[in-house]
């Protein structure tokens, strides 16, 4: 099953955003009746539950819903729905709610979602669950899908310190869990690997791997305080930020666009010119999770009757494009050739073993 392409991701996404407008429930577009043609029994529903940054995040909750859909246009009789969580203590009843309904697969998104998902799945022993972004020990039931993020994030290190001109980048997240840190730790030891190969001192505000501290904004959706907490970077010299915080790193974007070209964002989870093309002039490029993919083949394989393993699971590496750089977008003029080459030949170090990219808040 081939991950499903960028062009699909973005008519997928358009579709997803008329859902928002005119479905109710979070059932999929009345223009696109499940099954299309196959009977109701043949139907196989996948379900999915958000986690608090909702539907239209522009990150991973609107990826994961693309990769419904994308399911949807791959196998005729899967029947795409979701269901918002407005706060954590959403989740169960969300969850239970979908057993109820005897949904063929349910999925989670976000690691937020794990302690919940754990409990519904241990109640629900031959209910079929999915997770995005962690791993459920112990329950058989629930098929994990996994990011090394590190890996990526870590060529958007070494590239944000090759293009600042202050010699300071930032990154912070909207929350201090490890689907959220991992993108930091990669990116910090990018800027690491830039300043041992070049003799230079760029400076990462926001976040000590060591220490394992930093800044967070203990939101997905706060979009005031994504643009208090770019401010602060800026003022501090700032001329890079990595938000990892879904939509409150809209804030960033806002900032950036405010800012006359003096302060460049990388994106995260899906390429930001795609998903919130409005910033596209601001985003240097984008750490991409291929969720959309991950989540379009397990259940497509799932409505072609194979199994889901819970071992191993799904994880995305820069090896199978799970993870990878965004394109530089209307940034390619700007960064440098020489710069290019070497993220491309990181890349090919990372893939071969040469350089490790290592994590404590990584996939195992």
């Amino acid at each position: 099953m081939r991950p499903v392409s960028g062009k699909r991701i973005v008519a997928i996404l358009a579709a997803g955003g008329l859902t928002l407008a005119a479905a109710a429930c979070g059932d999929a577009p009345k223009d696109t009746p499940s099954g299309s043609g196959a009977s109701t029994a043949a139907a196989y529903k996948a379900c999915m539950v958000t986690d608090t940054g909702g539907i239209d995040d522009r990150s991973f909750n609107a990826s994961a819903w693309a990769g419904l859909q994308a399911a949807k246009q791959n196998q005729a009789n899967v029947d795409p729905k979701y269901a918002p969580s407005t706060a954590e203590a959403d989740y169960e009843p969300n969850l239970r709610a979908y057993v109820t309904q005897k949904c063929n697969f349910i999925l989670s998104v976000g690691g937020l979602m794990g302690t919940a998902t754990k409990k519904v799945a241990d109640e629900s022993k031959n209910q079929q669950f999915g997770i995005v972004d962690s791993a459920v020990e112990g329950a058989t039931n629930v098929y994990p899908m996994q990011f090394a993020t590190e890996q990526a994030a870590f060529l958007a290190g070494y590239l944000s310190a090759g293009y600042s001109k202050s010699g300071k980048v930032a990154t912070y997240g909207g929350m201090k869990i490890p689907p959220v840190t991992v993108f930091m730790d990669g990116f910090a030891d990018g800027v690491a690997h830039y300043n041992k190969t070049k003799s230079k001192n760029v400076q990462v505000l926001g976040w000590d791997k060591a220490k394992q501290n930093g800044t967070f904004a203990e939101n997905f959706g706060d979009q005031a305080k994504g643009k208090t907490i770019t401010n602060t970077f800026v003022s501090q010299g700032a001329d890079v930020v990595m938000p990892v915080a879904g939509g409150t790193g809209l804030g960033t974007a806002d900032v950036a666009k405010a800012s006359g070209g003096k302060l460049s964002v990388v994106w995260v989870d899906q390429d930001g010119c795609k998903s919130a093309e409005q910033y596209c002039d601001v985003f240097l490029t984008t750490v991409v999770k291929n969720i959309a993919g991950a989540v379009e083949k397990a259940v497509a394989e799932g409505a072609a009757g194979k199994p889901l393993a819970s071992t191993p699971g799904y994880k995305g590496t820069l090896e199978n494009d799970g993870v990878s750089l965004a394109p530089y977008n209307q940034f390619d003029s700007k960064v440098d050739a020489a710069l290019k080459a070497e993220i491309e030949k990181l890349k090919k170090d990372i893939i071969g073993g040469t350089i490790k990219v290592e994590s404590a808040n990584a996939p195992k």
